[in-house]
């Protein structure tokens, strides 16, 4: 997939906020109890210097004047060992509110997380949905799978558990600052004096880790791509012996997605190694200047142990900031590369398009058309008359799909680049949805869900009756076939209809076009795949049906466009002939060439029996 322009720190943040919707009290809730159970956390030490200096040492108690009218301080300097269970129960009940707090919150994260996730899975999704063509043909299937799953997940990861992990690290810093402060300044500057340090290293770190974590993700998009690929195409790598090929392919790619994660471990390894040799530089740095007080009388053993705690638990959650800030920079890129998709510009229709019944004769009007600069059509000028059938003929890369994807805007011609009417509308002016949903297409290589037979034809249309479905299967004469399968029109047929033959796909994708009794129905080389004698007889069940249908028919097969009331030859992506099928073979030219060429003496048979379309 091309390359994506950064989001900035704005549209990131618009990003979550769009998606947080409808979810902000689990999160709100989620903090203030990740608060409460910071806040309980931080009355351990308190009790154990209480214990330590007024129980055990027999100094009075330094608290807030409220718990001093409240504790029985004479009962404590008579009998200071009754105290211990009170100090035992307090710490007993702390860790109950703790685990209360840690209950709630992860249950609040478990509900505003998968909110979250599903509101952006789900925007992605019908985004996707509505994005061009084109853009689909411009890009790995593969590699919008992974940013439509892997990335998400990176991307929730961060909001729902290091977005909280921060909020709760500012806290406890700042809460834990003022505590230390109080108790003594001189100690807790000797404490914070770290944190700055470890801040710019962090920071230095995000800076490399970044790119890293971007081309990794790109690799790993290739390598989805590439097994996506080959699951796909089992049985062509079957058919051809590709095994080894394909192993080795992979193999590569996913040696270059390894080395990538092996340089990222070695960048992660110096910044953690580093920064373990800072978080014990400051417990030793505080445990040393803490000792100097405590013998000199500046600061009792109780606020010593107290402070060696609070340092702890300051000093590992300023570092875990890094873990935090590498993961944002993963999650940077995963957000670059999701708003990336959710930034392409969507399928729009332009002002006044309107909602028009499709009827008058198709019109290609001077058509100019390529693909990434490579030319296809080359002043293309030809006309359709309504209820018509017509035929197409050409080579390869000749562009007769590309004037069907035009007609059905797949693909939209730009300025100066001609214009196609129908009934004198340009299509340009009528909505895509009501265009697409008059213009019935069947493919040369048709896709089937991976459901039932019976799901599958009523795509187009499932509110259909199981009359109508097996009446558009006779015609497509595929209904017999289906019958003599185990579950008939319930059978499940694989991914890509891999259970079906070819010709059978073709057939059912045509009984699928045939339910939507679109008025303009094109058929892109869709008889391929069955033999002549079939393709007759579906081409003269067919007549029957489309007799008021505009009907375009392309093919290599000559027996398959003889009938047409009129047939385009394309070459080299411009018009060489049209005429009917007697015109063109009376005279020299590509159609008389080919028909001469394709015309057996068993095709001949064929058409005097009356297999005509």
């Amino acid at each position: 997939m091309e390359s994506q322009t950064k989001l900035s720190r704005r549209e990131k943040t618009d990003l979550i906020l769009h998606h947080l919707r409808g979810n902000w009290g689990f999160f709100a809730g989620a903090i203030l109890l990740a608060w409460m159970n910071t806040a309980c956390n931080a009355l351990v030490p308190q009790i154990i210097s209480f214990t330590v200096d007024s129980v055990l040492g027999g100094k009075d108690p330094k608290l807030p004047g409220f718990l001093q009218a409240l504790l029985p301080l004479d009962r404590l300097r008579a009998d200071p060992w009754s105290f211990l269970w009170l100090a035992a129960g307090a710490v007993v009940l702390a860790a109950a509110v703790r685990g209360v707090c840690i209950y709630g919150m992860r249950v609040n994260l478990s509900k505003g997380s998968e909110g979250f996730v599903k509101a952006l899975r789900d925007n992605l999704y019908s985004h996707i949905q509505r994005l061009s063509f084109q853009w689909h043909t411009a890009h790995a299937t593969g590699d919008i799978i992974q940013r439509c799953t892997s990335d998400v997940d990176v991307i929730r990861t961060f909001v729902c558990n290091q977005l909280m992990e921060v909020i709760r690290t500012v806290f406890l810093i700042a809460l834990y600052t003022v505590i230390m402060l109080r108790m003594n300044w001189r100690l807790a500057l000797v404490s914070l004096a770290f944190i700055p340090i470890t801040g710019i290293a962090s920071g230095v770190f995000y800076g490399k880790i970044s790119s890293r974590f971007k081309v990794a993700d790109e690799a790993e998009g290739e390598l989805t791509t590439c097994a996506q690929e080959n699951l796909t195409g089992v049985r062509v790598v079957r058919a051809f012996g590709r095994e080894r090929f394909e192993i080795d392919r992979f193999g590569k790619k996913n040696d270059h997605f390894s080395a990538l994660w092996v340089e990222l471990g070695s960048v992660l390894s110096v910044y953690w190694a580093s920064g373990t040799l800072l978080t014990s530089l400051q417990v030793m740095a505080v445990i040393a200047a803490g000792t100097v007080a405590a013998v000199d009388g500046s600061l009792s053993l109780g606020d010593f142990l107290a402070f060696v705690t609070y340092n702890s638990a300051l000093a590992w959650p300023v570092r875990s900031l890094g873990r935090v800030l590498s993961d944002m920079s993963k999650a940077g890129v995963s957000m670059d590369r999701v708003g990336y998709i959710l930034n392409a510009a969507e399928e729009a229709d332009q002002p006044g398009a309107k909602r028009v019944k499709l009827g008058g004769d198709i019109v290609f009007d001077h058509v100019t058309f390529g693909y990434e600069g490579q030319g296809v059509l080359e002043d293309v000028s030809f006309t359709i008359p309504w209820g018509s059938t017509f035929a197409i003929l050409g080579g390869t890369g000749s562009g007769k799909s590309t004037l069907v994807h035009l007609l059905d805007r797949l693909y939209d011609l730009g300025e100066n680049q001609g214009k196609i009417t129908i009934g004198g509308v340009d299509i340009r002016d009528i909505e895509r949805e009501e265009l697409r949903r008059q213009i019935g297409l069947v493919l040369q290589e048709p896709f089937l869900f991976s459901q039932t037979i019976r799901e599958n034809i009523a795509a187009t249309r499932p509110d259909a009756s199981d009359e109508e479905l097996r009446r558009c299967a006779q015609i497509a004469c595929v209904d017999e076939a289906i019958t003599e399968l185990a579950d008939g029109y319930d059978t499940v047929v694989g991914e890509r209809g891999v259970t079906l033959s070819g010709g059978q796909k073709q057939r059912v994708a045509i009984a699928r076009m045939l339910l939507q009794s679109a008025p303009v129905m094109v058929f892109d080389d869709s008889l391929s795949a069955v033999d002549a004698e079939t393709d007759a007889k579906i081409r003269a069940a067919l007549k029957e049906r489309m007799a008021e249908a505009t009907v375009i028919l392309i093919s290599h097969r000559v027996t398959t466009l003889m009938q047409a009331d009129r047939i385009l030859v394309l070459d080299g992506g411009k018009v060489a002939d049209v005429g009917t099928h007697a015109q063109l073979i009376s005279r020299p030219g590509i159609y008389k060439d080919i028909y001469d060429i394709q015309m057996s003496s068993d095709d001949r048979a064929l058409i005097e029996e009356g297999g005509e379309a």
